[in-house]
């Protein structure tokens, strides 16, 4: 929980605070990519008080570790992201605002969360022509040709080489 108190921006419109955070964020993991536990997410933000809530702007900073998805060599990649959110203190459940508690109080995970899993990469790969694994005997392609002898022809076809068309 990245939790910060904004009673004093609350009800002032044009009021403004910048707040800088270095927390790590638990849970941040898809199949091939996440953020290690224990590497901090880092946060400069501006906190600007607005007539619909509080509107917090700013980059996040941190590293992925990710998988390839064709050779399964795991590799860290920075993201610099920037957001740029409304807390409102009436969220309903259809709203794209994050909630303002009523003792006046924001919590930066959600929105946290919610940009770093949205920059994570479904099928990141270590480098664009990446080879991946030999389908049969699993050597990496990357590092030379494989050593598996060329396929034969699939016994459980050789019935339509039988077949012909006069």
């Amino acid at each position: 929980m990245i939790e910060i108190d904004v009673r004093d921006l609350v009800e002032h419109p044009g009021i403004s605070r910048s707040v800088r955070v270095d927390e790590p964020v638990e849970g941040l993991e898809l199949e091939l990519s996440a953020v290690p536990e224990d590497a901090p997410i880092e946060g400069g933000f501006l906190l600007e008080s607005v007539v619909e809530g509080i509107l917090v702007s700013g980059q996040l900073r941190g590293s992925m570790r990710l998988s390839c998805a064709r050779c399964l060599k795991q590799f860290d990649r920075p993201f610099d992201l920037e957001v740029n959110e409304v807390f409102a203190p009436e969220v309903g459940a259809e709203d794209e605002e994050y909630p303002l508690a009523p003792e006046g109080a924001i919590d930066l995970e959600p929105m946290v969360r919610d940009a770093v899993m949205l920059a994570m990469p479904f099928s990141p790969l270590c480098r664009p022509d990446c080879a991946g694994l030999c389908e049969r005997c699993g050597g990496d392609r990357n590092l030379g040709e494989c050593a598996c002898p060329p396929t034969g022809e699939d016994a459980r076809w050789s019935v339509l080489n039988e077949i012909r068309f006069d």
